[in-house]
């Protein structure tokens, strides 16, 4: 005999209502009550029909999450899973669904967004990349839709977004490689329509430009966020006559690439070129040398994005509103620079 609504609240000394509640994760019920449900419907096997409470609620209880079309990069970069945990420990603890949705072009991702707005399965999105000329920022302009953004629009686009100093935290990194002495710097790049590919190449200018050291255009490569992008850069730079005995990656992937080109052509790290990445994954501290990343505090990204997505679906009137996250620059051995152990945060 299947289980209902009342059993639990008979097995949990609890009214059907509170039970229904639980279900919907409402606020005012105590973690303690919450537990004791939860357990009697384990024990009684008991699954709420979500389908029907989403009708009459008019909500689909479910946050829908666009994956950006570079989904090969999506799936092997570090940084999305990390994320994709912080999002799903938020949605989790709210009541809230994920649903996952790919594309191989910008125009799939304009009728995916299109889809997710108009096709009721979704209370809010999540977009987890932002470029100049984004076509989903004018999508949101015109079908008005809770949206949170991993990242900074270009223009005024009411849209909430969480997002790092990148352009601070990329002339940090810059920096510190000028204090240990390096003139002669190299920057590995994504795709230069991507708006942090541009923050953070604004931040290793500026800190350049300060120092006195003249921007060099052949140090400067620019690939995709994959370790044979950081491969290919570092041997177009090290094939240089005046070659960088520094770079900096805007990508922890693009740095182990560029790691590797340096053994394979018999340079030493950090003593022949030293190297910093960004993002600081788990991989920063096994890769050899450990490398020097900067922080950005992926999971918080997640957690900070879900939460403001969460807000707004919750309260139409939020709008515009916007959470930066800050960075650390954690020194390794892969710069040459770690006698001073721990990070420089900002």
């Amino acid at each position: 005999m299947t289980a209902t609504i009342k059993d639990v609240a008979l097995r949990a000394g609890v009214s059907p209502s509170t039970v229904s509640r639980v279900i919907s994760n409402h606020p005012r019920i105590s973690e303690k009550t919450k537990r004791e449900v939860r357990q009697a419907m384990e024990e009684l096997g008991y699954h709420p029909n979500m389908l029907a409470r989403s009708l009459a609620k008019k909500s689909a209880e479910a946050i829908g999450i666009l994956i950006p079309s570079t989904t090969e990069e999506f799936f092997m970069n570090p940084f999305f899973p990390e994320l994709l945990r912080g999002i799903s420990e938020v949605a989790k603890r709210e009541g809230y669904d994920l649903l996952l949705s790919t594309s191989d072009t910008g125009k799939e991702d304009v009728r995916t967004l299109t889809r997710m707005i108009h096709g009721k399965r979704v209370d809010g999105v999540l977009l987890l990349s932002s470029r100049m000329q984004d076509p989903l920022m004018q999508v949101l302009k015109e079908n008005p839709f809770p949206a949170t953004l991993v990242g900074r629009p270009q223009d005024d686009t009411p849209i909430c977004w969480v997002n790092n100093d990148n352009v601070a935290a990329a002339y940090q990194a810059t920096r510190h490689l000028i204090d240990l002495g390096h003139q002669r710097i190299g920057y590995l790049g994504a795709d230069e329509s991507l708006l942090v590919t541009r923050d953070r190449l604004q931040g290793y200018h500026q800190a350049l430009d300060e120092a006195g050291i003249p921007a060099d255009r052949r140090l400067m490569f620019a690939s995709t966020f994959m370790e044979q992008g950081g491969f290919m850069g570092m041997m177009r730079l090290l094939a240089l006559p005046d070659r960088p005995t520094a770079v900096v990656a805007s990508d922890d992937l693009l740095a182990f690439g560029a790691m590797r080109a340096a053994g394979e052509l018999g340079y030493r790290i950090p003593e022949d070129v030293a190297v910093v990445g960004f993002n600081n994954v788990r991989l920063t501290e096994m890769s050899n040398p450990s490398l020097t990343s900067v922080d950005v505090r992926i999971f918080e990204l997640g957690t900070a994005a879900a939460q403001l997505l969460i807000e707004q679906v919750r309260d139409p009137e939020v709008t515009g509103k916007s959470v930066t996250v800050p960075t650390e620059l954690v020194v390794r051995h892969s710069c040459g620079g770690n006698n001073r152990q721990g990070g420089y945060g900002l």
